[in-house]
């Protein structure tokens, strides 16, 4: 029995921060030696929303270099990018033919979202969960790295995947497997700086929400003195009515490496004078040498572009095989 695969992936829509980073990225680099993995660009979901069609390649190259400078290792892990590959394209297609409206609509994230963009609300929105489901379903992933928030996408593949199978498999020769979620539990919702009650996320308009994985030290510095707080002293973890407090108190654990016992003990008398510093001083130095092999990395564009080819060509080969697979289960001729 060779090793379980994974997949997952990340939008090239502005920088990476640290939700990403400590809700996903330093989760497929612990464990990624346990695995077969696939780490890909998804620049196709990317446009969704509005996007700006100048950065978008510069971008997707961006998030491409942070997976190797955050400790994506070549060895275990295969990095690509989503729209180099057309089967993801292809497969989404006839997944939507069998997937039933009612079910997308039925989509929590598409709910929020449309109603932020109002009456630009484009059908890609609405079909995203499909093209996520085309993504993992094309490399027969055993498990899917997910956030809490996106465990119903991931109920939502293995849904189309179940239907495909009934309508078109056999009972001892499925067409598609079904993915199980890969969760890690501490550190897998980070919340926004500015409210402890929301995600930390790219989209949200405001820069002081999140610490960027590039950002500067006097960026990181900023952030942190204006980042929401309350007016109690002592530090505590857990107190409902004090969601800012957890959420910087867990950022300091998972940067500083401490466990939660001993966050709590160091912290428990602290005003946020002095807390401030403490958690600028471990952001700032968590984060050096990820900026450190970013630049090295991003200096060597002809190395990135051939880890990114060479990734393009081992993931064709897996996801024409499945997209061939699906096809012939539906009907189709396959090219002579």
């Amino acid at each position: 029995m060779g090793k379980q695969r994974v997949l997952s992936g990340v939008q090239p829509t502005g920088n990476l921060h640290l939700g990403n980073y400590l809700g996903a990225i330093r989760n497929w680099v612990e464990i990624q030696s346990q695995y077969e993995n696939y780490f890909c660009v998804v620049d196709l979901h990317a446009i969704t929303a509005p996007h700006t069609p100048a950065t978008l390649a510069q971008d997707t190259y961006t998030i491409a270099a942070l997976y190797l400078a955050c400790g994506i290792d070549l060895q275990h892990s295969t990095i690509f990018i989503q729209s180099h590959v057309s089967a993801h394209a292809e497969l989404t297609w006839l997944l939507n033919c069998i997937t039933p409206l009612n079910w997308l609509e039925d989509m929590i994230q598409f709910k929020e979202k449309a109603v932020r963009q109002g009456e630009n609300v484009n059908v890609g929105l609405l079909d995203y969960p499909v093209l996520m489901a085309a993504d993992i379903l094309l490399y027969d992933a055993d498990k899917v790295p997910v956030g809490e928030d996106q465990k119903q996408h991931l109920e939502l593949t293995r849904d189309i995947a179940a239907r495909v199978n009934h309508q078109f498999g056999k009972e001892k020769a499925p067409v598609l497997k079904l993915p199980e979620p890969l969760i890690r539990k501490e550190g897998a919702r980070v919340m926004s700086l500015t409210d402890g009650t929301k995600k930390m996320s790219k989209s949200d308009p405001s820069e002081l929400s999140r610490i960027n994985l590039l950002d500067p030290p006097d960026a990181i510095v900023k952030k942190i003195k204006k980042c929401k707080t309350d007016p109690m002293r002592g530090l505590v973890f857990d107190d409902p009515e004090r969601p800012e407090c957890h959420n910087l108190l867990t950022l300091y654990q998972l940067l500083s490496g401490k466990t939660k016992e001993e966050v709590a003990a160091e912290c428990q008398e602290m005003g946020w004078g002095q807390f401030k510093p403490l958690l600028t001083e471990t952001t700032i130095e968590a984060l050096k040498p990820i900026q450190e092999q970013y630049k090295e990395i991003m200096g060597d564009r002809t190395h990135l572009e051939s880890v990114l080819r060479e990734g393009r060509e081992k993931a064709s080969v897996i996801a024409n095989t499945t997209l061939n697979r699906v096809k012939t289960a539906f009907g189709y001729s396959l090219p002579l």
